[in-house]
């Protein structure tokens, strides 16, 4: 329907939204950015993407979306725990954050009627993201490869970290070879946004993100073998390639995977055992238990969590938990149930990425990118919008006269 075409603001909220879930920390930047101004920047992104997204839907019009529902009712454990301000102020400023994050999502549900769109206006916002990485690169690869990261890629424009820049590479890499299987784009357009990426992704040694995209692709690309021929020859080639590359490079990519890290370090997922360890043996109230400690920096003692379940159950507590890994069986229930397409494969990739980044990254359980990525899911699942039947008029009544009306006869 017309009413319901999508406008091309919405890539600009779209847009606003990435840009709040970029993160105030990160590498030391070329030109030193006060985190006081980061901030104020992301903070004023995600302010101006409600506005205009509520400019754009001033009907309130939205779409019945479990996923959306699932999200809202995560505000509960995240309000009634930071409530008590054991984490802080900043805990309910959190919390108004992510209210405003997915009250922009409920006015954009509007136009999710499962199709590319989102996933065209995601690859476009985040290859921008990798185009400032790159051209950070080029301006001081210094800056771009600290030793304080061990040599890998870092944003030297905007503080980004390495699983930052691999995660949004690895995302897109995967969108844009879905899209050339499906026929949505040419190989030379796809190929603009999937070499550099790759690169970048190379280039961050990220093991999660690499990870995350050949087992996002194989879910994907094995769901329309059956009925794509594209996709089988593309699946066979790179089966092949991969045997191939496993055979003569093992060395080298065992020596990449490792990172230089000690077998010891290495089982030890870089220290991020020791942090799950320590925080699940911390005592707990019963109420910290059910509802969380509230909505803080995703750290522990100090130290990074680096898991979306155990920061999900230190801030949210066990409802919160329940309520992310329901995010998780609806979405991918919904995608098993969908007949196999373009837009299942694209969901089943993002679903499948998230799972498996959910281990070692944290951001289910607050206003991130991992949000954002299942939010494109959930718009490709969506049943697209009916157009209501338009009303045949009857047959005009032909006046009948007084007299005729009754079948007495006198």
């Amino acid at each position: 329907m017309d009413a319901d075409r999508t406008p091309k603001q919405v890539g600009t909220v779209w847009g606003l939204l990435v840009l709040n879930t970029l993160g105030s920390t990160g590498a030391e930047t070329v030109v030193p950015l006060p985190r006081s101004l980061i901030q104020m920047v992301t903070m004023g992104a995600l302010v101006a993407a409600f506005s205009l997204a509520l400019a754009l839907n001033l009907r309130l019009r939205v779409r019945a979306s479990a996923f959306l529902f699932l999200l809202t009712l995560l505000l509960v454990p995240s309000v009634i725990a930071s409530a008590d301000l054991q984490s802080g102020f900043g805990a309910l400023f959190r919390c108004a954050r992510l209210a405003l994050f997915v009250g922009t999502l409920w006015l954009l549900s509007r136009w999710w009627d499962g199709g590319v769109t989102f996933v065209r206006h995601h690859i476009r916002m985040y290859f921008l993201v990798l185009c400032t990485v790159a051209a950070g690169a080029l301006v001081s690869p210094g800056a771009a490869m600290p030793d304080l990261y061990g040599g890998r890629l870092v944003g030297a424009l905007w503080p980004l970290t390495p699983p930052q820049i691999g995660q949004y590479a690895a995302v897109i890499i995967g969108l844009a070879v879905l899209l050339v299987l499906g026929g949505r784009t040419d190989r030379r357009s796809a190929a603009l946004v999937i070499v550099p990426s790759l690169v970048l992704l190379m280039l961050t040694h990220t093991r999660t993100a690499t990870l995350g995209l050949l087992v996002g692709l194989t879910l994907a690309i094995g769901s329309l073998t059956l009925t794509s021929a594209a996709a089988r020859r593309f699946f066979s080639w790179a089966v092949l390639c991969a045997a191939v590359a496993a055979v003569v490079f093992a060395s080298a990519l065992r020596e990449w995977f490792l990172r230089g890290q000690s077998e010891e370090n290495f089982s030890n997922l870089t220290g991020r055992a020791k942090v799950w360890d320590a925080l699940l043996a911390a005592p707990r109230t019963i109420g910290e238990k059910v509802f969380g400690m509230g909505l803080g920096d995703k750290s522990f003692d100090g130290l990074p969590i680096d898991n979306s379940w155990l920061a999900v159950y230190h801030e949210q507590g066990l409802i919160g938990v329940g309520l992310v890994a329901a995010v998780f069986v609806t979405l991918g229930g919904v995608a098993l149930l969908r007949p196999p397409s373009l837009a299942r494969a694209c969901a089943i990739f993002l679903i499948g990425y998230c799972a498996l980044a959910s281990y070692t990254e944290a951001g289910l359980g607050d206003a991130s990118p991992y949000l954002l990525h299942l939010a494109v899911a959930a718009s490709l699942l969506a049943q697209p919008a009916t157009a209501a039947p338009l009303s045949v008029p009857g047959p005009p009544r032909r006046r009948v006269p007084r007299w005729a009306r009754t079948s007495e006869v006198t």
